[in-house]
């Protein structure tokens, strides 16, 4: 499947950066699926906008440490980044099995959002190491199929969550451990590519201030990170309430809400990532646009998708909700897989972690913002296809911002 340029070890990164990945957002996912459950272990939870202060907190300081993380594996080692990152997320998760008040599921959540932030941004920038053109996008595709099998594995949580024998927080008793575990071999195998020369002949590492110079006067790396943050914003409210949502529209059960909240748009986008990257790389030969034109298919796709999520409930049809939930993971994943991809057309080598990071900070900025609004409006009745409209309304604009975007070249392949 790799073409002849591409190492045998290229692809064993990916492979051994799936699992991480897969627990990355298992360790995250899962807690909107146990809604329910944690709220009734835990009564000084109290409120819907206090949950949604939980899930924002996350992302807020999951925001604030991205580019530190960003710049941690450009300067130093992606390697070393990545495995430190897993493990003491992994011990957090665990820790947060056994909190007992609102306040120490607060600061678990926290400490969880400032370990998991290392670990995307290095990872991605280590791929496109590996991958240097030609299978970029379907290196990059494959790791985010890893993410999406964690958010659908966490949507079964609600059922672990309802059983008697096994309950909450043995699922995160269990999934911190695995990441202990995993983390201990990672740190043998996994290896960093050799460091990447500057067009000057010398290896480059940035400094802080060097980096954010450089990426935030680079007009492409904005508009392409306000690109990234319109659609993301879309997912969280997706990813964080729709289990809330499709319990309270339907009358269904934890478990089937946060099945059906993360299966089908995460299998649907488990399959359009492998597709879109290949059909990326594809283009990418004939036009250098080609990952960009992919990307703006799938963005495309999550407009009508979010009318389908945000009327479904109005018009009394689960059907709906599903093939709106459908659509928007086809679309997801078109739009996933090609932003590092891209990311690497307008940034060089030396700068990708640390500006993934950055795009990350953006992204989880407003994250924070979706899920404690969305708190507050779910509180005070707010319809929901309302809701819906403004997101799709953003997600159009930033498809006219990407086009904007102007591609280089910084690798020695296409």
């Amino acid at each position: 499947m790799a073409s002849s340029s591409v190492s045998r070890f290229a692809w064993i990164v990916v492979g051994l950066l799936l699992p991480v990945a897969l627990l990355n957002y298992l360790d995250r996912q899962m807690i909107a699926s146990m809604k329910v459950s944690v709220m009734q272990s835990i009564p000084s939870i109290g409120t819907e906008a206090n949950w949604g202060l939980m899930l924002g907190k996350f992302k807020l300081v999951y925001a604030f440490f991205s580019p530190v993380g960003g710049y941690i594996a450009d300067r130093f080692s992606r390697k070393w980044t990545i495995c430190g990152s897993l493990f003491v997320w992994s011990a957090i998760t665990w820790l947060t099995g056994h909190v007992d008040t609102y306040s120490e599921l607060l600061w678990t959540r926290s400490l969880m959002g400032i370990s998991e932030a290392f670990y995307i941004p290095a990872a991605l920038a280590l791929i496109a190491d590996y991958h240097t053109g030609p299978t970029r996008s379907r290196a990059v595709g494959f790791h985010q199929m890893g993410i999406y099998t964690g958010v659908m594995i966490g949507g079964f949580a609600g059922f672990i969550a309802d059983s008697e024998a096994l309950g909450w927080r043995k699922a995160f008793d269990f999934t911190g451990v695995a990441g202990i575990l995993y983390a201990v071999p990672l740190i043998f195998l996994l290896r960093d590519a050799p460091r990447i020369a500057s067009s000057a002949g010398t290896l480059l590492k940035p400094t802080a201030a060097s980096s954010a110079r450089e990426l935030l006067t680079n007009r492409s790396f904005l508009l392409l990170a306000v690109y990234f943050t319109i659609p993301a914003a879309a997912a969280w409210m997706v990813r964080d309430w729709m289990p809330a949502i499709l319990l309270k529209s339907f009358k269904i059960s934890q478990g089937k809400a946060g099945v059906s909240a993360s299966l089908y748009w995460q299998a649907a986008a488990w399959i359009s990532a492998a597709a879109g990257g290949i059909w990326a790389d594809r283009w990418m030969r004939t036009n250098p646009r080609g990952r960009i034109y992919v990307s703006i298919t799938g963005t495309a796709l999550i407009i009508p998708a979010l009318f389908g999520v945000g009327n479904a409930g109005n018009l009394n049809s689960f059907s709906l909700a599903i093939a709106g939930l459908i659509l928007f993971g086809f679309g997801w994943g078109f739009y996933d897989c090609n932003n590092m991809p891209i990311l690497c057309q307008v940034a060089r080598p030396e700068l990708r972690a640390t500006g993934y990071g950055v795009m990350n900070f953006l992204s989880m900025v407003f994250g924070f913002g979706v899920d404690w609004t969305f708190g507050i409006l779910s509180d005070r009745k707010v319809p929901l296809n309302l809701t819906c409209a403004v997101f799709a309304a953003g997600v159009l604009v930033s498809i006219f911002l990407i086009l904007l975007v102007r591609p280089r070249s910084f690798d020695t392949t296409p």
